[in-house]
């Protein structure tokens, strides 16, 4: 029984596509991630126990002609 104990899963995740709105690529023809913004979805994660385990940045097709630059983003933490 013991051995049981050491195989449950102690952490949790959750996976977040990070972009920015589609006004910027509209206007714009493209549209990158703000920094600051995206510097404090970083920081309240982290406020909440959230730390990244990994992240690929993607650019994502809108409407055909127009591109925005998103991040995918695994978050994990201790339950």
């Amino acid at each position: 029984m013991k051995s049981s104990k050491l195989f449950k899963n102690k952490m949790e995740y959750k996976v977040v596509i990070y972009q920015e709105g589609m006004l910027g690529s509209l206007l714009l023809g493209g549209s990158k991630v703000n920094p600051l913004k995206f510097t404090e979805f970083l920081n309240q994660n982290a406020r909440e126990g959230w730390r990244v385990q990994t992240m690929e940045k993607d650019n994502r097709r809108m409407l055909l002609f127009f591109s925005r630059e998103a991040y995918v983003v695994i978050l994990g933490r201790e339950r």
